[in-house]
């Protein structure tokens, strides 16, 4: 029985994960922006599951503020942590600008950052302890000066970035340490949930395609000690493989700049 964080799980693919993890019999800590729905979902869920052993945080993670108070409540709350799932994300949005900057660059790159290094202390107390990154197959050249807040005028630029950003992140943290396996993962494209139908109106897959994937990720022992890949879930059948991202999420120059900056604004 594993203790397991899901950040973005109230809704799509999150909570299907959630779902059947919680069946699984482990021990999982959702998360949501509303406190009364992520309430609602505990309840669902245990429902659902039959699983007592479910409980939430609350916070907005276009406020880093919130993500702060998040970690320091979770490291209050559990001694350790076996698998983090970094699921929240955001790509269409009523307003599309925070005072840290781009809301896509904000919940998709930085809130993670921010929550996985705070929680770092306690994965490393857990068993075989993993961080899934969710990714996307959506990853374009990351501009330090959205990093640093300037509004992206393109919502798909502003998402595509966020996403290479996290990639790059990803096999940046794997290689510094060694007691945390760290896989970045695109769940699959055009799933169908409301981020996807918000965006897009259309969708190619279900969604529990990507929970499906998620799920064996976070506890498979398949994938007991890779670290530093990237799982595509396009690829492949009847469910992807790990193959390569974007070609600069293995630039070390790229990739030092980015985290430098990302340090001078967390900090």
């Amino acid at each position: 029985m594993k203790t397991i964080v899901i950040t973005g799980s109230t809704d799509g693919i999150g909570k299907l994960t959630a779902i059947k993890l919680a069946n699984n019999g482990h021990n999982v800590y959702i998360h949501g922006r509303s406190p009364e729905k992520l309430a609602n979902v505990i309840l669902e869920i245990k429902q659902t599951s039959n699983n007592p052993n479910i409980e939430g945080f609350a916070a907005d993670f276009s406020n880093l503020e919130d993500v702060k108070s998040m970690a320091d409540e979770i490291k209050a709350k559990l001694s350790k942590i076996d698998v983090l799932i970094n699921n929240a994300g955001v790509f269409k949005s009523s307003n599309g600008h925070t005072k840290y900057g781009d809301i896509r660059m904000v919940v998709n790159y930085l809130a993670p950052y921010l929550l996985t290094k705070s929680l770092m202390p306690l994965l490393e107390l857990g068993k075989e302890s993993r961080i899934i990154n969710l990714s996307s197959a959506a990853q374009s050249p990351v501009s330090l000066e959205a990093v640093g807040g300037v509004q992206i005028s393109n919502v798909n630029s502003a998402y595509a970035q966020s996403k290479l950003a996290l990639t790059m992140w990803s096999f940046y943290l794997a290689n510094q340490q060694n007691k945390v396996a760290l896989i970045a993962v695109n769940p699959g494209s055009l799933l169908n949930t409301r981020m996807v139908a918000e965006a897009y109106g259309q969708h190619w897959s279900p969604a529990t395609k990507g929970s499906d994937i998620l799920f064996d990720l976070a506890v498979s022992a398949a994938y007991n000690g890779i670290t530093g890949k990237y799982f595509n879930n396009d690829k492949g059948s009847p469910k992807g493989t790990f193959g390569p991202a974007h070609q600069d999420a293995y630039d070390e120059d790229k990739i030092t700049v980015l985290i430098n900056k990302t340090e001078e604004i967390i900090n």
